[in-house]
């Protein structure tokens, strides 16, 4: 055999004609936006959950419920995506998909400080996830594609993006919670902010017909109806369910340290809950930090020895935090190494499931159900066993997901550098 490409040589793919740097560099920025974009739609929200709760005077259980609407309403969206991005294509889906996510905003805001009714609330957590969940895939697809054209592992980057927008969000929100700005005005501005960057961010995302976009094609289309039937197909690719192992491991690892970290720390550890936010926020920074530096690092040496590299480093932190003695300095030092491991599953994951360009948006839309699953459904199983066995018990699950992501990292290698089968 002939010695495979690396990433950083990869030419660009026949489907669609090779762009000017320009447009390359328009098309890859356009994808950051959408990124940033979503990620600051949900640290918007996230951010004025004290205050909802406070404008209804609801119950924690009650606010786990309304955060379980937009649960659903992600689910069901990730689902639809690859039937939007066929009837509709990229540019429009996303739109109508961020135009979705900024109307649940509204409705959110709407029933928190102006009306104070929960229904409302829910309805518009239901359409706010249905967006988010929606977008998720597309922007994943069109992040995939841009990195084939420019040749750079740059999905790892585009995630970190969406970390910077939650980083946004949280910042407003706390200015506006400073101030007191009723929700529905804060929610409102973010709403139009994002309407407006959509509008404008899209123009620079290329016409593509293998997503659905180009009407004028010469060649006939299949029914889009057809085309989702095929694209639900992918499912039975033995290779993407092994990738969705890799994406539920290193996610189950990520939402339970984003639901659980803090508080493990002070149950677990006997810190205060100042001690338990700063290690949250170097679990965070850590992961950010691993998503930035994680493009060039996986263009050096591929795929799969990062991820199993990533595996070892979230199991090292994950033993360290659990069996280490609970010294502040071991604590930080295990925090860090399991954020640095978590960083790369995900957004390796879809870069890997995105590599057949022709059925990218369903294989991606595949692996990003897997992954949403386990950010819900992980934190309350680790949540009922922490009750019975311990928080810190309870956190062993996640280094047993973590070895079998490492194990199945092999599925993620890139198509270069496949052996072709016999």
């Amino acid at each position: 055999m002939s010695e495979s490409t690396s990433p950083s040589t990869r030419t660009p793919s026949a489907a669609v004609p090779a762009s000017p740097r320009r447009g390359l560099v328009a098309w890859r920025n356009a994808v950051f936006t959408i990124f940033f974009l979503s990620g600051l739609s949900v640290a918007s929200w996230v951010a004025r959950i004290p205050a909802v709760r406070d404008d209804l005077q609801i119950s924690l259980d009650t606010v786990g419920l309304v955060i379980l609407g937009m649960s659903v309403g992600s689910i069901i969206g990730l689902t639809c995506s690859a039937a939007i991005l066929a009837r509709f294509g990229a540019r429009i889906g996303m739109i109508f998909s961020l135009c979705l996510v900024a109307g649940g905003l509204v409705f959110i805001g709407l029933g928190s400080s102006v009306f104070g009714v929960l229904p409302v609330i829910v309805i518009g957590m239901a359409i706010f996830g249905f967006g988010n969940g929606s977008v998720d895939v597309m922007m994943n697809v069109e992040g995939a594609a841009a990195e084939r054209e420019i040749g750079k592992t740059l999905m790892p980057l585009m995630h970190a993006f969406f970390s910077f927008g939650t980083m946004a969000g949280a910042a407003l929100g706390a200015g506006a919670s400073a101030i007191h700005l009723p929700v529905a005005a804060h929610l409102a501005a973010i709403a139009l902010l994002i309407v407006a960057a959509v509008f404008v961010t899209v123009r620079f995302i290329p016409i593509r017909e293998s997503v659905g976009d180009d009407p004028h094609t010469a060649a006939p289309r299949q029914p889009w109806v057809a085309r989702l039937r095929e694209n639900l197909a992918v499912f039975a690719d033995t290779r993407l369910l092994l990738i969705g192992v890799i994406v539920l491991g290193t996610s189950f690892a990520e939402g339970s340290a984003n639901d659980w970290i803090a508080l493990a720390v002070v149950d677990g550890h006997g810190f205060d809950n100042t001690t338990g936010a700063i290690v949250f926020g170097v679990f965070v920074t850590a992961m950010t930090v691993g998503r930035v530096a994680g493009g060039p690092i996986l263009d050096r040496f591929s795929r799969v020895p990062v991820l199993r590299a990533c595996a070892a480093l979230g199991v090292a932190g994950l033993s360290l935090f659990i069996f280490g003695g609970g010294s502040l300095p071991v604590v930080i030092v295990a925090t860090v190494l399991w954020g640095l491991g978590c960083a790369l599953g995900f957004p390796v994951g879809m870069s890997a499931a995105a590599d057949d360009e022709k059925h990218a948006a369903a294989r991606v839309s595949a692996v990003a159900i897997i992954g949403y699953c386990a950010f819900l459904a992980g934190p309350p199983l680790l949540g009922f066993l922490g009750q019975h066995f311990g928080i810190l018990n309870a956190l062993i699950v996640l280094l047993g997901l973590l070895v079998l992501a490492g194990l199945c990292a092999p599925a993620a290698r890139e198509a270069s550098r496949r052996v072709p089968a016999n």
